[in-house]
């Protein structure tokens, strides 16, 4: 799922000249590569991290429960034959 994040290059570039004093072309080609990794960004959304991690709690939980019953069936087995 991708999703492209709003980013206004133009005023990047006015601030990185303005306030931290960078040349025009310095400027325009930070913003401009910031830009391209911010639209190229792979995102979620938190309904579907929270909906991961739901699935991942249950997956482990199944696991959990079966490794206690195959605990209990040895801890079992064992008191039969002592």
């Amino acid at each position: 799922m991708a999703t492209a994040i709003p980013f206004d290059t133009l005023a990047l570039a006015r601030k990185l000249r303005e306030e931290a004093h960078f040349a025009p072309e310095d400027a325009e080609g930070t913003a401009r590569a910031l830009a391209d990794v911010m639209t190229s960004a792979e995102l979620v959304t938190k309904e579907y991290l929270d909906s991961r991690l739901r699935e991942l709690e249950l997956r482990m939980t199944i696991k959990l429960g079966a490794m206690q019953a195959v605990l209990v069936a040895v801890v079992a087995a064992l008191v039969k034959l002592l």
